[in-house]
């Protein structure tokens, strides 16, 4: 059977704790590979290898990392296959993504590599007896606690800036989907990247996560998980005023106007709440839709939906549900919905037959008739299920959109290009895509209002958040 270790100063390292955590197929609920479950003193020896590894790394020319990054990238590229056999086989993706979502991560690295020369202080004229300027530090060591939901995708979002910026890094995968992230060190090192910069812990949030926070070695927490999590971690972290980058949950309110073209809103609002089976913070789950369309526009959506071929198959449209956990909470919501005197437009069970075998496979499921107080229309399900809301106007639209304790993403469709312009300056959301629903690119910075979180990831805007900002003030 295969075991999954820590990946620690350059060598693959077994848990102190000798213990290790099952890991289970999702597609077949049949146990796949052992997974390093390690403690406290596993996070402690892999902060002592970031902090020996720190000042080198630090003092190289930012040109020098630029290019180790972009050679990182080049070994991801030249490894896909590799890679995403790992990921599909844990996340239990449709092989179809993985080249995508590969691509994506050595975007990253490659974008970071090319603007590590821009991280350029400022001059500040207070007259011609002081020279006083900027320049941004790197944190040193950063802790990155990442998720199931896209593991390479969402580990390189952090990590490519924080090495960019001269920090450290010790990395805490999902238990549940580790092996791609412990691959990635090693090709990591093997492009140029020197032992101890990017260092992989493995096991369970609420052991590995304390134990980081709690190292006084660590000087910032890049967070991506649930609300509950970050709630918790955030606590822990007020105790040594440790900063933090955190992406939390999310109910997207994607949004249909009369005006729209109906057929890409019905195909790309399906996208929005399918896509990695509705496994994502941004997902657009809230389908807000101009109650003069409303009845034509659901028989539209309803027909795409009903064309999707979802399953364990490389080419479905999308695949298992990653966690038994999630698996089980995605059935509770159906009771709930249930509950609340809803009935699905279609789906509302998982997925049965000899093509789904044990597998954790949900069928698509829409609620239409959903009003904005409903709980299913106000927590996060994180699977493919979409409530459907009416909305009179503008003004309505907007203010039931705005209706919730998340705002991480939005959608709006419109041919309006002055209602797209009023409407995306009063959502309250971190990123908002028009007449479209995706994750946008890794130019364009992405985090959270309210209870989605703060911080930015992506883009330029990132590098601030791995950096500290010092005044240096000459008399002359």
């Amino acid at each position: 059977m295969e075991r999954v270790m820590n990946y620690i100063g350059g060598r693959s390292v077994e848990p102190s704790t000798g213990e290790y955590i099952d890991k289970v197929d999702p597609r077949t609920n049949r146990k796949q590979k052992e997974v390093a479950s390690s403690g406290p003193q596993d996070v402690d020896m892999a902060v002592a290898a970031a902090a020996a590894a720190l000042p080198a790394w630090r003092d190289m020319r930012p040109s020098g990392r630029g290019r180790i990054l972009v050679d990182i990238a080049r070994s991801v590229r030249n490894s896909a296959l590799r890679l995403g056999d790992i990921e599909r086989a844990e996340t239990g993706k449709p092989g179809r993504e993985m080249a995508q979502l590969i691509d994506l991560t050595a975007q990253y690295l490659e974008f970071y590599g090319g603007i590590v020369n821009t991280m350029d202080g400022d001059v500040i004229n207070v007259g011609p007896d002081y020279h006083v300027y900027t320049r941004r530090d790197p944190f040193g060591v950063v802790g990155i606690i990442l998720p199931w939901n896209a593991p390479l995708h969402q580990a390189a979002r952090a990590i490519a800036p924080a090495l960019a910026t001269g920090n450290t890094i010790v990395a805490k995968p999902s238990e549940f989907t580790s092996g791609s992230l412990v691959e990635f060190g090693k090709l990591a090192e093997e492009a140029g990247l020197p032992a101890g910069v990017l260092n992989v812990v493995l096991g369970v949030g609420p052991v590995v996560g304390p134990a980081m926070v709690s190292n006084p070695a660590v000087r910032k927490i890049s967070f991506t998980g649930s609300v509950r999590a970050g709630q918790e971690l955030g606590k822990l972290a007020a105790e040594r005023i440790l900063p933090l980058t955190l992406e939390l949950g999310g109910k997207s309110a994607n949004i249909v106007f009369a005006d729209a073209d109906l057929d890409a809103a019905a195909e790309g609002s399906t996208t929005a709440f399918t896509w990695n089976s509705g496994q994502w913070c941004a997902a657009g789950t809230r389908l807000l839709v101009e109650e003069r369309i409303y009845d034509r526009f659901v028989e539209k959506l309803l027909a795409y939906v009903a064309a999707l071929r979802f399953g364990p198959e490389d080419e479905a449209s999308y695949g298992a549900i990653t966690t038994r956990a999630q698996y089980e909470k995605i059935q509770a919501f159906f009771e709930i919905a249930r509950r609340d005197g809803l009935t699905p437009a279609t789906g509302g069970k998982v997925a049965s037959g000899p093509a789904f075998g044990d597998g954790w496979f949900i069928e698509p499921t829409v609620y239409a008739g959903v009003t904005n107080d409903m709980q299913i229309a106000r927590e996060e399900v994180f699977g493919p299920v979409l409530s459907v809301i009416r909305f009179r106007d503008e003004a309505d639209a907007v203010r039931i959109a705005n209706d919730s304790v998340f705002g991480l993403s939005a959608g709006i469709w419109s041919r309006d290009i002055g209602r797209v312009h009023r409407v995306a300056a009063q959502l309250e959301a971190g990123r908002i895509v028009v007449n479209e629903y995706g994750g946008g690119f890794v130019q364009t910075p992405t985090g959270g209002y309210k209870s989605s979180g703060y911080g930015r990831e992506q883009g330029v805007e990132a590098l601030g958040h791995y950096t500290q900002l010092k005044s240096v003030i000459i008399r002359l």
